[in-house]
């Protein structure tokens, strides 16, 4: 009898050369400035809701 082949091993590790054929993720390549750019974009949020508020009342 011959031994079983495990499939889900070959599976699951990809060649080199097909990973480094996918495109950079843009999530990725954007996560780390977002600590910086998530304050400074709630800040102007704020701003621009109590501005309007402001002018409304």
């Amino acid at each position: 009898m011959s031994k079983p082949v495990d499939h889900a091993t070959t599976a699951i590790h990809a060649s080199p050369a097909t990973e480094s054929a996918h495109a950079p993720d843009v999530v990725e390549s954007i996560a780390h400035s977002a600590p910086v750019i998530l304050p400074i974009v709630g800040a102007v949020l704020m701003f621009l809701l109590a501005f309007i508020a402001v002018s409304m009342a």
